[in-house]
């Protein structure tokens, strides 16, 4: 199961995306670091978004297209993949894939790129006991093997709550990190505020939540209650507008409470979403961190 993730991933990031997306990505997750500690590696054409002053225009002119210096930090990030694995993860998302699948995705997308630009990767999330965090590394294989055991403990017994995970790393990991945290809206509305304004104190924080698949359809599916949904409530059309409207208000008050600790948020509905969402995500980050 978990090399079809892994080919999926490599897929995203080298097949279904286009070059100039591939650049992105990788242009976007770099700008999150930059700074003054960053050394001059090499140059590359503009692409819109890049900030004018590193543009070289001398070498744009000899070329006659703009061309933009490219930097390496003088050491390696740690990048924390936080992964929600509770049981509702194996729910299914807008487009009929699973919540566990975009998930692993996405934080094997990311981890790809991390690992792409010389950083390191670590994986925290909580089986049905305790936390499990894995130290960070730099290899892409330790990607497969976070992702594989990850993909085996979001199971149907699994009850674990993502706070649990962050308090794990509140008291236990003292790197300076990105840390990148991936749940539903469930999650997102639960989420303790005080392990938001300790962790980004120190650390920069992106949170990615997972949407739900709508209720209403012939076969919608409760993983709470192990059954499916009574079709006169799946079907009616006031219950429809009832659970989109809910579920805005959730998505909009969590933005707001998020904000206050300057973490920027995504919304990803399915696999194919997950490129340019993340690169939309990451020049959100950028751009708050310059205000």
């Amino acid at each position: 199961m978990i090399k079809s993730y892994i080919n999926k991933i490599k897929a995203n990031i080298s097949i279904y995306t286009t070059k100039k997306t591939s650049n992105l990505l990788d242009g976007s997750y770099r700008s999150i670091f930059k700074g003054k500690s960053m050394n001059f590696d090499d140059l590359r054409e503009y692409i819109p978004g890049d900030n004018i002053k590193d543009i070289d225009w001398k070498a744009s002119a000899r070329n006659r297209f703009l061309l933009v210096k490219q930097y390496v930090a003088e050491k390696k990030h740690n990048v924390l993949l936080v992964i929600d694995t509770n049981r509702k993860m194996m729910g299914v998302a807008p487009e009929n894939e699973t919540k566990k699948e975009i998930a692993l995705m996405t934080a094997g997308t990311i981890g790809y790129i991390a690992i792409k630009n010389n950083d390191v990767v670590s994986v925290c999330y909580s089986d049905n006991t305790k936390p499990k965090y894995f130290p960070f590394k730099s290899r892409t294989d330790n990607i497969e093997i976070f992702l594989a055991q990850c993909d085996h403990d979001i199971n149907d017994k699994n009850k674990s709550d993502i706070n649990n995970t962050l308090e794990y790393i509140r008291t236990h990991i003292q790197n300076r990190m990105l840390i990148v945290i991936i749940t539903d809206l469930d999650g997102v509305e639960n989420i303790n505020t005080k392990y938001l304004n300790e962790l980004t104190l120190r650390n920069e924080v992106l949170l990615v939540s997972i949407e739900d698949a709508n209720i209403y359809g012939d076969k919608a599916y409760s993983i709470d209650s192990n059954s499916y949904i009574y079709s006169l409530f799946s079907k009616s059309k006031m219950l429809r507008e009832e659970e989109k409207k809910i579920k805005e208000d959730i998505y909009k008050n969590s933005i707001r409470k998020f904000k206050k600790y300057r973490i920027m948020v995504s919304r990803i509905s399915s696999v194919k979403e997950i490129p340019n969402k993340i690169i939309k995500l990451l020049e959100e980050c950028r751009y708050a961190s310059k205000g």
